[in-house]
């Protein structure tokens, strides 16, 4: 029997890279709105936050979260909705320099 590769946060962080804001067009790691991970050895649960409070692709891009996290780390997944409101100052460093943020 093998042991399955370590999951680690950053592994997570690096795979939900795919998931992009389509009115954007950054990820969601670029944009900071994953606040926190919890991996469990059999469940992960993801708090995350959108850009803005009625953003209309928010059901979809926590889907599309949830689905990332449940096959990066194998074991069921869910993501909360967190109340966090979103700020410029937490994207990557570098992310808003095409927006002439920072």
């Amino acid at each position: 029997m093998t042991d399955a590769p370590l999951k680690t946060e950053e592994g997570l962080r690096e795979a939900l890279r795919v998931v992009v804001d389509p009115e954007l067009g950054m990820n969601i790691i670029e944009l900071g709105l994953i606040r926190s991970v919890d991996l469990q050895p059999e469940h992960t649960h993801v708090i995350m936050i959108m850009t803005t409070p009625f953003c209309p692709y928010a059901p979809a891009l926590l889907e599309k979260t949830r689905q990332v996290a449940q096959e990066y780390t194998g074991v069921p997944s869910t993501i909360e909705m967190g109340a966090e409101m979103w700020d410029p100052t937490m994207m990557e460093e570098g992310a808003g320099d095409d927006w002439g943020l920072f």
